[in-house]
């Protein structure tokens, strides 16, 4: 992969990264607010309104839920940067060719190319993504 082209996907992986930031600062903010909103009758065990506390912990177990998987996303975005960095960026950890780049513009995280992917998707029984 030349230059330019690690260059083209730094910036989308930085953007990624930036967007991925802004979410899960979101999903905390979201969090904290309904934590304060919760008054001490709302921490009764014998709430007057039960089916909304049963959604309310749904929401937030929803919450941490998406905030943990942004943190994972995170992680990838910045394994990849990481490979941007290396040199490695674009190449298949399995086979060692090229991953391609509609791959990687439709999955900049990815370290498999698409015909390896396939193999271990079939193999596990699923779809290849």
């Amino acid at each position: 992969m030349n230059e330019d082209d690690l260059k083209y996907f730094q910036n989308i992986l930085e953007e990624k990264r930036t967007q991925a930031n802004a979410d899960l600062e979101e999903l905390e903010r979201v969090s904290r607010s309904e934590d304060a909103q919760e008054s001490p009758e709302d921490r009764s065990a014998y709430s007057l309104h039960m089916a909304d506390r049963g959604t309310d912990a749904m929401e937030r177990e929803k919450n941490m839920l998406l905030a943990q998987r942004e943190g994972s996303y995170l992680d990838y975005v910045d394994e990849a940067l990481q490979r941007v960095e290396d040199g490695t960026f674009g190449i298949c950890r399995s086979c060692g060719g090229d991953i391609g780049r509609l791959r990687l513009e439709a999955v900049p995280t990815t370290t498999w190319c698409i015909d390896c992917k396939s193999k271990v998707k079939s193999k596990e029984g699923g779809s290849a993504q």
